[in-house]
């Protein structure tokens, strides 16, 4: 065993309390310094921590930014989301393939620089991008890849590729990013000025019960998508029994086309802390947790700086806002690359430090949640409209947006279209009003709510933004006349299959047919048949899913089988002499010719 791994394993778990509960924060210093968890590794964080050896395992195997095996110093992880592909990635491909002579999934010969794939990074506004281990960067071009390689064969430190750093606190020396915010309009939730304290300090003026009314009075509701009254959650999770109460943020924005999360996170922070300190108050809890996603990883240390401030301030710590008795602190816990910790019970396991496998409900979160008490869930958009009606009241966010959606909504917008960003709108708003805003007038399809949303034509423009039409958790993609949304269904649907745990079969298997069923029609071999079966498989999947992932992956077959099935249609083929055309007789006798050592002499 070497000293120095053990050493070094045990400084880390000391640094980390030696709590299992803490194991991702663990392996994700190992493979820091070491570029991998080795088993021996593994074996030393499980006996130090006393976790059963499995435990780390299976963290190490489930998340993608996690590996048992030596990568390179410099990890470069190009985005291959359908947005960065329609900006063109295929051509950055190609470049990175031709300039580091390796393929992706592959480790240049000196075992300096590795290269993968990655699903959405939140970068969707500058795409084509990737991450060079923790560093973005932005706006690829086939140039500046070539440039990118000669320079991290050169220097091997990512931080010197940026050389252009983008706006507002993007420029900030902890944060140091080319990221851009691209925030195209503000409104007066969000991107509104708001004094350091003073939401809070007239949180605290109040008793708790009294803050929740507030927030009921508000109708707020969940910003992550779902939709569930916030207020209500609040008062279960400070009505259910137990000793501790906790307030996580679902900083883990990964579905393709959203990254209004970052904007906020990059400018808005200190709005989201005190949220989360209301909440803390709200529901009587004294410590907080900001899972933030890695592909953020380059802002961990600017939101440690607020954090910081924020505890000068008095707005964390001890006797918060100067209510006596009233402790709350906020620590962050990172992610490692795994879309499913977007479903809050698999992100409440991965702070626990297992595996991100959603859990059963009942019991909800609410009841039972982290470290098994009661917990209470939200994102943070939803945290920063808390601390926004703290401040300005709840009759005056009930008055913003429409009847059954209070407040503005944060809209990440992307694709086929002149200025895509983040754009703060009012409930109620027309599509295709956002779409003028975009200049996307000509758009094709929208698809509403990510990959897991619906997708939506030309006849669908004038229903509103709101949970109660077209819901949405944030993205907007735009699709042109040129592109084909077969092809893009196809891709949401690879994502869906990357990213499913595996846990419950009609998700892990369910998904995978529906792709090999779309992609025989694409390959112009479908039939009529095939639509039926991918509307029954699609239903099913939805249906007998375990968590919201399966329950929403067939939602891009379902909704362009409603809204565009003549796109479908246009593409399949009637059987010629009852034969089926996506069995190839030659393909299926291949492995018995090659066994018996003779051609067919039927075929």
């Amino acid at each position: 065993m070497s000293a120095s791994l053990q050493a070094a394993v045990q400084e880390i778990c000391q640094a980390c309390g030696n709590d299992r509960t803490r194991v991702m924060d663990i392996v994700r210093e190992v493979q820091s310094r070491f570029g991998c968890v080795t088993g021996e590794a593994m074996d030393l964080i499980a006996k130090t921590v006393s976790a059963h050896r499995v435990e780390v395992e299976g963290v190490v195997s489930f998340y993608a930014f996690l590996s048992d095996q030596p990568k390179g110093e410099v990890v470069i992880r190009l985005c291959n989301d359908v947005i960065d592909e329609m900006a063109g990635s295929e051509r950055i491909v190609r470049a990175f393939r031709e300039a580091l002579g390796i393929d992706f999934g592959q480790t240049t010969p000196d075992g300096r620089i590795t290269l993968e794939h990655t699903p959405c990074i939140g970068m969707c506004d500058q795409a084509p991008a990737a991450m060079v281990n923790d560093v973005i960067v932005t706006r690829l071009s086939s140039d500046s890849v070539w440039a990118m390689v000669r320079e991290l064969k050169a220097h091997m430190d990512p931080k010197r590729l940026v050389q252009k750093l983008g706006d507002g606190n993007n420029a900030h020396s902890l944060v140091h990013a080319m990221v851009e915010n691209n925030i195209r309009r503000s409104g007066p939730v969000i991107f509104a000025d708001l004094t350091p304290g003073d939401a809070l300090k007239k949180a605290v003026a109040m008793s708790p019960q009294e803050v929740i009314r507030d927030i009921k009075t508000s109708r707020l509701r969940g910003r992550g998508g779902a939709g569930f009254p916030t207020g209500i959650k609040w008062d279960y999770t400070r009505s259910a029994e137990g000793a501790k109460r906790y307030v996580l943020c679902n900083a883990d924005e990964g579905e393709p086309g959203t990254f209004k999360d970052r904007v906020i996170l990059t400018e808005k922070a200190e709005l989201l802390f005190e949220g989360m300190a209301i909440a803390g108050y709200a529901v009587g809890a004294e410590t907080g947790i900001l899972y933030l996603r890695a592909e953020y990883a380059y802002l961990r240390a600017f939101l440690e700086d607020v954090l910081n401030r924020q505890r000068s301030r008095g707005l964390l710590g001890k006797d918060v806002g100067g209510k006596r008795g009233f402790d709350f602190d906020i620590r962050i816990q990172m992610g490692a690359g795994a879309y499913i910790c977007g479903e809050e019970t698999a992100l409440i396991s991965s702070c626990e430090g297992l595996r991100g496998d959603p859990k059963n409900r009942p019991p909800f979160p609410a009841q039972k949640g982290y470290l098994g008490c009661p917990t209470t869930v939200n994102n943070v958009e939803t945290f920063c409209c808390v601390a926004r009606i703290l401040d300005k009241g709840p009759g005056w966010f009930a008055q913003l947006g429409s009847q059954g959606s209070s407040g503005t909504k944060l809209l990440s917008i992307s694709g086929d279209c002149k200025s895509p960003g983040v754009y703060e709108v009012p409930f109620g708003v027309k599509l295709r009003e956002v779409l003028k805003m975009a200049g996307a007038e000509e758009a094709l399809a929208v698809q509403v709510g990510g990959p897991s949303g619906q997708m939506v034509g030309e006849k669908d423009y004038d229903r509103s933004i709101c949970y109660d039409d077209l819901a949405t958790g944030g993205s907007v993609m735009v699709f042109g006349p040129q592109r084909n949304l077969l092809h893009v269904v196809s891709k949401f649907l690879e994502f869906f299959v990357e990213e499913s745990c595996g846990y419950c079969t009609p998700c892990r298997v369910g998904n995978v047919l529906l792709k090999e069923r779309v992609d025989r029609i694409l390959a112009g071999q479908g039939e009529e048949a095939d639509l039926a079966y991918l509307q029954d498989l699609g239903q099913t999947v939805k249906m007998a899913s375990r968590c919201g992932l399966g329950q929403t992956s067939a939602n891009p077959v379902l909704s362009t089988l409603k809204n565009f099935r003549s796109m479908y249609e246009s593409l399949l083929r009637k059987p010629i002499d009852g034969k089926q055309l996506s069995f190839d007789i030659h393909q299926a006798l291949a492995d018995a010719q090659t066994v018996v050592g003779r051609q067919s002499v039927h075929f």
